[in-house]
């Protein structure tokens, strides 16, 4: 039989924590919470969650301090964070943080549901990769290792981080637009109605890391109503 998914929800609300941890016993996932973000903080570190939902406002460490620590240790752990809908301020910082994507409250419950199922599918597929993508003379990425050197200068990538920069690699012979980033990264289905900044704020975290001036990238653009590419070359 094969080992079901096991997320960790951390969540100080007693009502949505059960609410959630029901659902997901109900479609089938091993499931294990906590109440605040002290206890989340401690058993997400152990590595053996699959997916953590993570609550922003709690007591003892809050969802970015949490979200900032696991990072620093586990740059694969697939993270989803709950924030308040009305504070942009947080889904930006959870996002700059490292999580892999945001659901505002109030938030629909199979929404939810499909976007869970949607991160740990993608997290599962193997995918072959460049071990090396060579931006320019002065940037090469090390993808197997979720690292890069930049103009001298060593940075760290996340998982999410990696599989978008090796989606645009792959694709690089034009424009990759946003929602397909959203279906061929994140595992989102092209039919579901969401509304997500998700793939606007991981591309501005990229361009911090990889740009000399991420105002005006000359690595990873946009390109007017087509999407991001990835260019690549001597520079």
């Amino acid at each position: 039989m094969p080992r079901k998914a096991r997320i960790l929800i951390v969540e100080d609300e007693i009502a949505i924590r059960t609410g959630l941890v029901d659902v997901f016993v109900f479609h089938g996932y091993d499931v294990d919470f906590a109440d605040n973000g002290n206890d989340g903080l401690q058993k997400g570190l152990t590595g053996q969650f699959d997916l953590i939902l993570l609550d922003v406002m709690m007591p003892g460490k809050n969802g970015f301090e949490v979200c900032e620590a696991i990072r620093q240790q586990d740059r694969d752990q697939p993270i989803i964070m709950l924030t308040a809908k009305s504070t942009d301020e947080d889904i930006i910082q959870g996002l700059s943080l490292g999580a892999d994507d945001y659901v505002a409250k109030p938030f629909s419950v199979a929404q939810l549901v499909l976007r869970v199922q949607a991160v740990l599918r993608r997290s599962k597929l193997d995918q072959e990769q460049d071990t090396r993508i060579r931006l320019s003379d002065t940037c090469e990425i090390d993808t197997p290792h979720l690292t890069g050197n930049c103009a001298g200068q060593a940075v760290h990538f996340t998982r999410r981080e990696m599989d978008i920069i090796q989606y645009l690699h792959e694709h690089n012979d034009r424009p990759v637009p946003r929602e397909e980033l959203l279906n061929k990264v994140w595992g989102y289905a092209k039919d579901m109605d969401i509304e997500t900044r998700t793939v606007d704020i991981h591309i501005a975290k990229l361009r911090r890391k990889l740009e000399p001036d991420p105002k005006n990238p000359v690595y990873l653009v946009t390109v007017r109503g087509g999407g991001y590419k990835l260019l690549s070359g001597s520079a």
